[in-house]
Parts: C-alpha cells; sequence; structure tokens
C-alpha cells in the first residue's frame, strides 16, 4: 500500500467537542458544529439557556442575602459519629462568648442536632416578609435548622435530593440573620454538614461559590459574604481517617479551601478526683435455678461482680497523697492510625488545628446546650478549643471593630 493510500492527516483539533459552541449561546442547536450532535434539539429548545438564567437570579439572591455576613465557614467531617457537630456548636458558642455575632446553619435535614445543642429546644422559627427569622440561642449567637419547621422532634425527614437542595436554597435565600437594621452584620456563619460527601455538600459549595465565588478569586463586589473554606473534623482511627481523606478530595476537587483539621476524641482526660473505680471480687450466691443447684450441691455458686470503690480510694488519695487528686488522668480510646490526623494533614497541605481531648464536660455542655468554656473554665478540654477557635480567627479575620465586646 503507498502513501497515496493512507487516510489524509487530521488537521482539526482532536477534541470532539471543540467547535461546540455552548449550550447557553445565541445560535445553541443551530451552528453548523452542532450538526449530528445528540443534544441539538435540547440546545435548540432554550431549556439551557432558560435554567442559566434562573440559576443566575438564585445565585444573586443568595449573594444579596448573605450580603452582610463577613465569613462563611463550613463544617465537614465524611464520617459519621466523629464529633463535628460538637465542634461546630462550641466553636460557635465560644465565638459569641467573645463578643463576636455568629448564625449556625444546620445541613443535617434528616438528623438535626441543632436545637438541644445550642439549648434552643421546642423553639420556632417566625416568617415576616424579610424571610425566616432565626431562633436566638443568645444576642450573640442565632440558628436556622429544619428541625424548628418540623411538625415534632421524631418527626422522620424522608426526602430526596431535589427536596433538600430545595430546602438548602430556601435556607440561604429566605434567613434573615441581621434582622431590619441595616448598620447590623454577622460576623460568622458556621454551617454544619451531615457525612459524607452527596447531595447536601455539592449543594451548598455550588450555591455558595456561584454565588460569592472561591475565595482569593470571587470576582464579586466588595459587599459579599467571604467563603472562608472548610473546616474537617476526624477522629485519630483509620476507620474515621479514610472516610475524611474522600471529604478532602471532595473539597479539592470543588476548590474549597480547608483552613484545617481538628482531630476530636484524641484521648480521655479527666482529673483523678473525678473519676470512678471499681474492683473486681468474687461472690458466693445462692444457686437459683434447677442447673446451678446439679452445679453446686450447696444449691450455691460463685458469680464475679465489679463494686464501686471510689469512696474508699478517693479517701486514701486525701490522707496519703492529696496532690494525686489534681493530676490529670489519660488514656488513649481511639489509637492513631500511622501518623493520625497530623500526618494527614501534612499530606494534603492543609493547616493542622490541634486536639480535643473526650471531655465529659464538653459532652454534658452538648446535652445541656450551654457553652463549654464559660460553664466548665477549669475543664481539660477547655486550652484545647480555645487554641483550635484562635486558629480559626486567625484564618478568618473580620474587623475586630464590629466585634461586640462584654
Amino acid at each position: 500500500m503507498n502513501s497515496s493510500s493512507s487516510p489524509p492527516p487530521q488537521t482539526s483539533s482532536t477534541e470532539p467537542n471543540s467547535e461546540c459552541v455552548g449550550p447557553t449561546a445565541e445560535n445553541a442547536g443551530k451552528a453548523n458544529s452542532c450538526a449530528g450532535c445528540p443534544n441539538q434539539s435540547a440546545c435548540a429548545s432554550g431549556k439551557p439557556k432558560a435554567e442559566q438564567k434562573t440559576q443566575q437570579l438564585q445565585h444573586a439572591n443568595i449573594r444579596e442575602a448573605l450580603s452582610k455576613i463577613n465569613q462563611i465557614l463550613l463544617i465537614l467531617s465524611g464520617k459519621g459519629g466523629v464529633g463535628k457537630s460538637t465542634v461546630c456548636f462550641q466553636i460557635a458558642h465560644t465565638l459569641a462568648s467573645r463578643g463576636y455575632s455568629v448564625g449556625v446553619l444546620d445541613l443535617d435535614l434528616c438528623g438535626p442536632s441543632t436545637a438541644r445543642m445550642l439549648g434552643v429546644s421546642g423553639r420556632e422559627v417566625h416568617r415576616s416578609g424579610s424571610g425566616w427569622t432565626p431562633v436566638y440561642a443568645n444576642p450573640n449567637l442565632s440558628v436556622m435548622s429544619l428541625s424548628f419547621l418540623l411538625q415534632g422532634e421524631d418527626s422522620a425527614v424522608v426526602w430526596r435530593g431535589p427536596r433538600k437542595n430545595g430546602m438548602i436554597g430556601q435556607f440561604l435565600t429566605e434567613t434573615n440573620w441581621v434582622g431590619e437594621d441595616d448598620l447590623n452584620c454577622l460576623d460568622y456563619l458556621l454551617i454544619d454538614t451531615p457525612p459524607g460527601t452527596s447531595d447536601e455538600h455539592i449543594s451548598i459549595v455550588q450555591y455558595l461559590q456561584g454565588a460569592l465565588g472561591v475565595k482569593g478569586n470571587d470576582g464579586q463586589d466588595g459587599d459579599s459574604a467571604n467563603l472562608g473554606g472548610a473546616l474537617v473534623v476526624t477522629t485519630p482511627e483509620e476507620v474515621a481517617m479514610a472516610d475524611v481523606r474522600k471529604e478532602l478530595n471532595f473539597c479539592m476537587k470543588t476548590k474549597l479551601p480547608v483552613i484545617g483539621i481538628v482531630e476530636n476524641m484524641s484521648s480521655f482526660q479527666v482529673k483523678m478526683q473525678d473519676l470512678k473505680f471499681l474492683q473486681t471480687v468474687v461472690k458466693r450466691v445462692e444457686g437459683q435455678t434447677q442447673q446451678e443447684n446439679q452445679d453446686d450441691n450447696n444449691n450455691n455458686y460463685n458469680e464475679t461482680v465489679q463494686e464501686d470503690c471510689t469512696y474508699h480510694v478517693l479517701n486514701t488519695l486525701r490522707e496519703k497523697c492529696p496532690e494525686l487528686l489534681d493530676v490529670f488522668a489519660s488514656a488513649t480510646v481511639f489509637p492513631a492510625f500511622g501518623t493520625g490526623p497530623y500526618g494527614m494533614a501534612k499530606a494534603f497541605g492543609v493547616p493542622y488545628l490541634g486536639g480535643l481531648p473526650l471531655d465529659p464536660n464538653l459532652l454534658k455542655s452538648c446535652e445541656d446546650g450551654v457553652c463549654f468554656v464559660t460553664s466548665y473554665p477549669d475543664s481539660v478540654g477547655v486550652n484545647p478549643l480555645d487554641d483550635i477557635v484562635d486558629k480559626v480567627l486567625d484564618a478568618l479575620p473580620v474587623d475586630d471593630d464590629d466585634v461586640i465586646m462584654e
């Protein structure tokens, strides 16, 4: 076969869609390059252009609704049960206690826990001409959650993706975070998300980036909110970190900045005087069943039980070595895999914000809906949480002149 019988060299672009004018162009579906395209009819119908206009209008509405918010921070994990909501709500409490105006948007639509953990159970949002008025946990802390719109606390939310997306859009456009006063503003909006990287995550990131852009490259005017990025929560074991790595990859793919990783439940720490002590003892118990009677001619059998000996141990310590009562006991509940969350943060090139110990008072604060750092100032987890909040403030600063100091 000579060269003349060979196919001619390709002179056009190797990209099959290089000449596509796009579904929103004026001649979409009508250009010469549209001939033979399977989407020609859809583009020619004008539906993509109509959808684009609807999306642009929605983004404009979101940008307007969030225009008086300084910083927006998403709290992510990828894994359920790592204490993401605990971290989110206690950061919110701590910021509010320092005089910042804070809003919390709960996007865990199927399992909202905001009401209890922020101490506003049984409250309702009110709707006015300016939208939904969020519930206020205190003058500096406002909350919006689907739980306030349900008939009861135990009502199940059985929704598919489109309805979830619609609800998220409503939250962003119709929640009036700052009231009627034009001078008011919100320093921080914290958005608590459910586990995973599915509907809620995709929707909130697309809505916010479409309306506000990406940090440092938003192309919006100066009065728009700043999409600060995400704070990622994990526990140190591999079962959790495997899912958290997926969440970090999600942030990379969606160009969502990660301000840092928080290692929750890094260890269990408590003062000796707050521990409960048990001792194992063997008791002789009278037999109660026919089998036990056959096994023991005396109708008795041995039973191993644990008895509370806290009073005796603490009294002994007070008498013999009282200085030990204020010593902290520590135990590793979730052994770290490899280099743990610190190594994971280093591998992804994001900051490691610190570790929170498993503190019983932190759990109690969430159950009671109170601020941990002010309710239990001497508790072991207070300093680590304060340090994490300090780093959040460094990463996402606001004008100190706007802060209400008490």
